[in-house]
């Protein structure tokens, strides 16, 4: 019960920062970035939680940004291509599939993966696992 509260918690945090950034950077945003974003938070997170080895921060960062463009292209295929909402559109910009995803936004999220790590990182501590993270850069 306690890991389903977590992963609530941390659904909640992610989706409400990923819907504000999209609102400061785009001026508006839709419902469904705020479910991605909690999901991306959350998956971002159990990057963090192995317990057999531990990640370097550049490949947790990597993987992140992965992550988050899979869910991008899932969440845009759903809202743009089938429900036709038009929430967003990268057909415009370089190496793009589909208006969904490009490689330009893969490389923020490589980016701004490192925030939302540590900030997943310090949540998870300071209200759930109470042990501190350590982090190898390579």
């Amino acid at each position: 019960m306690r890991n389903i509260l977590k992963h609530i918690f941390l659904f909640l945090i992610g989706g409400t920062i990923y819907f504000f950034l999209e609102v400061l950077s785009r001026g508006f945003s839709h419902p469904s970035m705020f479910i991605c974003g909690g999901i991306c938070f959350v998956l971002i997170g159990l990057l963090s939680e192995t317990k057999h080895f531990q990640i370097p921060l550049l490949l947790q960062m990597f993987i992140s940004s992965i992550i988050i463009t899979i869910l991008e292209l899932i969440t845009g295929l759903i809202v743009n291509i089938w429900l036709k909402l038009g929430v967003w559109d990268y057909s415009s910009l370089p190496f793009n599939f589909l208006g969904q995803i490009c490689i330009l936004y893969t490389i923020l999220w490589f980016f701004l993966s490192f925030p939302a790590i540590l900030l997943n990182d310090y949540l998870r501590y300071k209200f759930f696992d109470k042990r501190s993270m350590k982090y190898k850069i390579i």
